[in-house]
């Protein structure tokens, strides 16, 4: 099993395969656009720029789960993305993380990695092969992830 068994949905409800990203590293992250961590957003998409070219992708989950940081629509999380933040990389549906209506892609990206989701901006890293190999807490900085992007790029 990899991540490339699920498939979620854009910011505009649009169906889509994670095979699509086959062959790249993904970092995937929960979001909020009103947390104290809300501006990663910029640390992400600075990642993101440095990295894309190499065959990295971030993508965004919006949540609201966590003190109901998260109460827009996922149309209304895009756009404010783009706006205050100037991201690029991709914004999918707004989704539950944790719990019994979590959705699937986070059952297995807290299974295989043993991580917990705690609060907004937790993040998970997945090699090329679709394989989720670290786990990152709220507080640890977009920048700090990049040696362990740099490994799984050589």
């Amino acid at each position: 099993m990899s991540i490339y068994d699920y498939s979620t949905r854009t910011a505009g409800g649009e169906a889509v395969s994670l095979r699509q990203y086959e062959n790249r590293v993904l970092l995937i992250v929960n979001t909020a656009s009103e947390c104290g961590f809300t501006p990663q957003y910029a640390g992400l998409q600075s990642l993101y720029e440095a990295y894309k070219d190499r065959g990295v992708v971030v993508l965004g989950f919006p949540c609201n789960q966590f003190g109901g940081q998260e109460p827009g629509t996922s149309s209304e999380v895009e756009a404010f993305c783009s706006l205050q933040y100037g991201v690029t990389f991709p914004v999918m549906e707004k989704l539950e993380v944790t719990g019994p209506n979590a959705d699937p892609l986070f059952a297995y990206l807290t299974s295989a990695t043993g991580g917990e989701i705690r609060w907004n901006f937790t993040k998970f890293l997945v090699d090329r092969s679709g394989m989720p190999v670290k786990h990152y807490e709220s507080a640890v900085q977009p920048q700090d992830i990049g040696p362990d992007i740099e490994k799984l790029l050589i």
